[in-house]
């Protein structure tokens, strides 16, 4: 459930309109702050059917049509043969809206199926099996970057996530270099709440697919993290807004990490000067 992002003027729901902008702007925002788009991009957009990247594919077009600079824009969909998979939806709704995109078959759900003990979880397996798959795609059509449709709230979440489980101070960064350096991956909603895309994506009708179709284990751990944000926004308004500002100024040497900040080498600053006897009395003395 979603709460409908209101109008600051008069406290109602804000509109299509509104909602549109707003979300431009978060994503034209991070767009610039991390210089995710440059001129000659070509950008494979990996589009789950999930109203996340659905509306980045819609904000990445509209950004595109009146862009400084000129790129491309390739819509990929990884049809993993899911059972119940209704693959006829997102190939007519890239026809009408006349993007260019591709839709790659590939049976991972087999895959999954066979080498996972059922009950276990499967998400790590196929997010593998998946991540190979759509970085060769984007070698064949000669893509050079890949966008994805993580917002700000799932930024957060794994912030937690990695800290409270994993032991290490770590999130989806807005913009990342792959392990073998031939591609970047970007996050263009990184700015963008999940309630305004929520809302976005219900106002514009889009169609949306179901996320549970394989049967894949929502994560408790993340559902359990997502309700501590919620209801520490409810007690105290604003302070995810706060918390998100933190993952943009840390402070390396106020921290305990003596690989990111080298402790060893601190030391005084060597100086000539010599204190007078009166400063090294008590400033307690009248």
């Amino acid at each position: 459930m979603f709460y409908i992002p209101t109008n600051q003027d008069d406290g109602g729901p804000m509109n299509l309109k509104k909602l549109e902008k707003k979300l431009l702007h978060d994503c034209g925002k991070a767009i610039h702050d991390f210089t995710m788009i440059e001129d000659g991009d070509r950008i494979m957009a990996c589009i789950s059917g999930g109203k996340d990247s659905l509306v980045m594919l819609e904000l990445l077009e509209k950004l595109r049509r009146r862009a400084p600079v000129q790129f491309d824009i390739i819509a990929v969909n990884l049809d993993q043969k899911q059972p119940g998979f209704p693959s006829h939806i997102l190939p007519a709704y890239f026809d009408e809206k006349g993007y260019n995109f591709r839709i790659i078959e590939e049976d991972t759900y087999s895959i999954v199926t066979e080498k996972i003990p059922e009950g276990k979880t499967t998400c790590s397996l196929c997010s593998r099996l998946r991540r190979g798959i759509l970085y060769n795609t984007a070698r064949k059509l000669g893509c050079n970057k890949l966008a994805l449709g993580h917002h700000r709230d799932d930024l957060l979440e794994t912030f937690f996530l990695n800290m409270f489980f994993n032991g290490a101070m770590k999130s989806m960064p807005p913009k990342l270099l792959n392990d073998t350096g031939d591609l970047i991956l970007i996050r263009p909603l990184a700015y963008a709440k999940e309630a305004t895309i929520a809302a976005y994506a219900e106002a514009r009708d889009l169609p949306i697919i179901p996320c549970n179709l394989c049967g894949s284990q929502d994560g408790l751990k993340r559902q359990e993290v997502k309700a501590m944000i919620h209801e520490w926004d409810k007690s105290s308004p604003g302070r995810s807004d706060i918390m998100f500002a933190a993952l943009q100024n840390v402070t390396a040497s106020h921290l305990a990490d003596p690989v990111l900040f080298d402790f060893k080498a601190l030391s005084p600053k060597e100086t000539d000067h010599v204190p007078s006897p009166d400063s090294l009395e008590s400033p307690l003395k009248v």
